[in-house]
């Protein structure tokens, strides 16, 4: 039972921000967005930030999807992994990499792209610091925008994290947990 419902009635400012988050590339207002709507203004700029860190980046979606999927199970974020993972294996995630990230093995890794993005967000998420050596190895597979935007993504999808944790956001109706 989530501790918190997206607005029922909504203000003028909500309805703005209500239709242009739906009328964008999601398609709708997912769950995390619409406890968002609360405090319209966050919710304005949140979105904003999250179109471009899940449409605009400099990222391939399964670099991006790979990244996301990591945050979710650092914060254990059923609601996150669960909507994900079908995106992650649409934009040519390895079902073996997701199943190991899912355990909290190391991942079988064949591109040196993912075990980058890979290493970098899950230190980022555990020490909260990057260092030289890893930081010249995401720039080396990367490029350095690329860094910037996979940071951003990664403090972004950790906001989304934190709201489904703090508000108890359940799963979709047709998913079962599967974060370990």
């Amino acid at each position: 039972m989530t501790r918190l419902s997206a607005p029922e009635h909504l203000s003028e400012a909500q309805q703005r921000i209500h239709d242009t988050i739906a009328s964008g590339p999601r398609g709708e207002v997912p769950a995390p967005l619409g406890l968002w709507l609360h405090r319209p203004e966050l919710a304005k700029h949140a979105q904003a930030l999250g179109r471009y860190c899940r449409y605009d980046t400099l990222l391939e979606p399964r670099l991006s999807e790979l990244a996301i999927l990591v945050t979710a199970k650092c914060w254990r974020s059923e609601y996150e992994w669960a909507v994900h993972k079908p995106c992650a294996l649409q934009a040519g995630l390895d079902e073996a990499i997701i199943e190991a990230v899912r355990k909290g093995e190391p991942p079988p890794f064949e591109h040196d792209d993912e075990a980058a993005v890979f290493e970098f967000a899950q230190t980022l998420h555990t020490e909260g610091h990057i260092g030289d050596s890893l930081y010249r190895e995401a720039v080396s597979q990367l490029g350095e925008e690329a860094v910037v935007d996979l940071t951003g993504l990664l403090g972004y999808y950790t906001l989304i994290s934190m709201t489904i944790n703090v508000f108890e956001v359940p799963l979709p109706a047709d998913r079962v947990p599967e974060l370990v």
